[in-house]
């Protein structure tokens, strides 16, 4: 059996045309989605808007666009039905702690936003999400009606973007917590049954949190 602990961290790279780093020393933003939440079309067409861009630009504008595709609920939107909704949180739950630490989490109708301090690679992390998920929402596809087509759940692609800062940490906790909220499915960030908001003490936690990680500032892109 392969020890995914002494798996080395890839660092920086790219997978399909995407930037991720992988390491244990940051505080990692991620975001996953259903197959059919965005059509393979409309991505060409926001890559070829956004090709002379500067590349800080170009990353943020691709961002906001491709989030608010995903708050107007596009494609089957399986993740609504509680049953398949409740399997996710398990599959986060599962290992927190062990190859990983879970700070962070909700979980929308098309994707899923997850704040993590990575043990494992990321690679690894996200492939036993989805994998665990994936095989429970394919055989439950029929009685559940959850309109999922082909022969998989997820985006083989995810992204990720590393806490910079405490007060990277804390807007991005919020923008994880408010995205309900902003997306128009309920009133409070504690109102959402499926994320963290009711589960974390603030200030407390911020600190706790950003004071046990290696300062991201310190990460250097090669």
């Amino acid at each position: 059996m392969i020890d995914i602990f002494k798996q080395p961290h890839k660092g920086w790279y790219y997978h399909h045309s995407k930037p991720h780093f992988d390491s244990s020393e940051v505080i990692q933003f991620i975001t996953f989605r259903l197959v059919d939440s965005l059509a393979q079309v409309e991505l060409a067409k926001l890559e070829e808007s956004v090709r002379l861009l500067p590349e800080k630009r170009r990353i943020i504008v691709k961002q906001k666009t491709i989030q608010n595709w995903l708050d107007a609920g596009r494609g089957c939107c399986a993740l609504q039905n509680p049953e398949l909704a409740f399997h996710l949180k398990c599959a986060l739950c599962l290992h927190n702690h062990l190859r990983y630490d879970l700070l962070a989490w909700c979980i929308m109708p098309n994707h899923a936003h997850v704040l993590i301090r990575p043990r494992a690679p990321l690679g690894i992390i996200l492939k036993s999400w989805k994998s665990f998920t994936s095989r429970w929402a394919m055989a439950n596809n029929e009685r559940l009606k959850l309109g999922i087509s082909g022969s998989g759940l997820w985006m083989s692609d995810y992204f990720d973007r590393y806490i910079r800062s405490e007060e990277h940490l804390s807007s991005t906790i919020n923008y994880i917590h408010n995205n309900p909220v902003t997306a128009g499915l309920c009133c409070r960030p504690e109102d959402w049954q499926w994320s963290s908001a009711t589960e974390l003490d603030g200030e407390c936690f911020m600190q706790q949190s950003w004071s046990s990680a290696a300062p991201a500032c310190c990460v250097r892109r090669r």
